[in-house]
């Protein structure tokens, strides 16, 4: 049986409760100005094409997946994962958290809830950690 048919709540998936793609859209757009802008991210920036917008584009719709949203990130590049787009770049500790750091600044600035951005922001380190070059 489905929770339509028991009549089950079903509890709002990461994605739900960052705010859909509003919500994403808006960590990710500030995420990018803040390391278009910010000279405390420039080391992240410079690894990055001038033309932010494919990024913008793309952060949006795997954020959106992963939180539990649309998949259309991933159906848009089967079989590929976020670790294997960034094999090509050097990531370093301090671009790593330089990361962490950005889009944590993001989350807050966006509003989004203490305890579900403190629960983001250590998947993000956990993501970071181990895209760091060894």
């Amino acid at each position: 049986m489905t929770d339509e048919e028991t009549g089950a709540a079903r509890e709002p998936s990461l994605y739900d409760r960052i705010g859909g793609e509003r919500g994403v859209r808006a960590i990710v757009e500030r995420f990018y100005d803040l390391m278009e802008h910010e000279p405390l991210y420039a080391d992240l920036r410079a690894m990055h094409d001038a033309d932010l917008l494919p990024m913008r584009v793309s952060l949006t719709e795997f954020l959106s997946a992963w939180l539990g949203g649309p998949r259309t990130w991933f159906e848009a590049r089967p079989g590929t994962c976020i670790m294997s787009m960034h094999r090509s770049m050097t990531i370093s500790r301090e671009t790593a958290a330089q990361w962490v750091h950005a889009m944590s600044r993001a989350m807050v600035e966006c509003q989004v809830q203490p305890a579900l951005g403190s629960h983001v922001q250590q998947a993000f380190l956990r993501m970071a950690g181990v895209m760091i070059q060894r």
